[in-house]
């Protein structure tokens, strides 16, 4: 998620997965096919998650004992773990500004915020509580985090140390008042020079793993300014007023121009060979702070990043 919607974090918060019964499969228990295909998901926690409705077979609940057939699609829902408690972990953090009511972090590409299915260690939230061991607020087990980047979106990220922080930043999310920014490379020309693009996102339906633009989405809008032209490919400003799952990679997707090293929602790029993770990055930050100043804060680009830059530059780019 670029910017993750606060405090209901439920449904994003949720793994997806879609199985697809071989001929080999043809009669199998529903519950001994996925926890064959999950490794990961002892057969008692499969047959749980059937019971409670979380696997579908073709969108329909069914048994444990269901016997499968090929060309059904199995969709399997796997909930956050429940927690009694964040371990700390001594992993150093980029500290762009800190006072006694938040912090704001440049986050690095790779890693994953808070701990979720197959991450449960060595997340932002991890090294939080290891640096600061007192920052739990809200009864929360995301220790005073308030919103999202996905993993391997690089930037700023701020955190709440005191009740009092953490509600001053859930008003200005629930305002919308936040100022969010992001550098991007996406694939082709770009014509306009300045867009917006207001479109709903929601799950995709013909995959529970991605989200889309659909008509029974929630509202997303997210603006765009074109920075630097290259032969295929252009860099934007993006700043976004809503914080859907994925919005920015899904609208640029939606446009035709996905966001280069996206290996989800885009296409192969030339670039991609520069970069391992996608060109996202959250720039700028700005809101006000809990003693009523205003705090605007950027980052700049990390090293991959402005490598596949000066990389694109070699090969000849052109301005408007």
């Amino acid at each position: 998620m670029e910017d993750g919607k606060l405090t209901d974090f439920d449904e994003e918060d949720h793994e997806f997965f879609q199985l697809r019964p071989e001929r080999a499969d043809l009669g199998a228990r529903l519950d001994r096919y996925v926890a064959d295909n999950l490794p990961d998901l002892s057969r008692g926690t499969v047959q749980g998650l059937i019971e409670s409705g979380r696997v579908r077979v073709d969108g329909f609940q069914r048994k444990p004992k269901f016997r499968i057939t090929p060309g059904e699609v199995v969709t399997v829902e796997i909930p956050p773990p429940q927690l009694d408690e964040i371990l700390p972990d001594p992993i150093p953090l980029a500290i762009v500004y800190e006072d006694s009511d938040v912090i704001v972090v440049d986050k690095p590409a790779g890693m994953v915020v808070h701990p979720a299915p197959g991450h449960s260690r060595g997340t932002l939230a991890n090294a939080l509580v290891a640096q600061f061991p007192g920052i739990s607020v809200g009864g929360t087990l995301r220790p005073g985090i308030v919103h999202r980047l996905d993993k391997d979106t690089s930037g700023l990220i701020v955190v709440a140390k005191t009740d009092r922080g953490r509600n001053a930043l859930v008003t200005q999310w629930e305002e919308r008042s936040v100022e969010k920014t992001y550098l991007t490379l996406v694939s082709g020309a770009v014509e306009d020079t300045e867009a917006t693009i207001d479109a709903p996102i929601g799950r995709d339906p013909k995959n529970r793993q991605r989200m889309a633009v659909v008509r029974s989405g929630r509202p997303a809008v997210t603006h765009f300014r074109a920075v630097e032209r290259f032969s295929s490919a252009t860099l934007l400003e993006v700043s976004i007023e809503t914080g859907r799952t994925h919005q920015i990679r899904v609208h640029l997707a939606f446009i035709g121009h996905p966001v280069v090293g996206d290996r989800v929602y885009g296409r192969a790029h030339p670039a991609d060979a520069l970069l391992p993770r996608q060109f996202l990055h959250a720039s700028g930050l700005g809101f006000q702070l809990p003693d009523g100043t205003a705090g605007r804060f950027a980052a700049p680009l990390p090293a991959d990043l402005d490598h596949t830059l000066n990389e694109l530059r070699a090969q000849g780019s052109f301005r408007d």
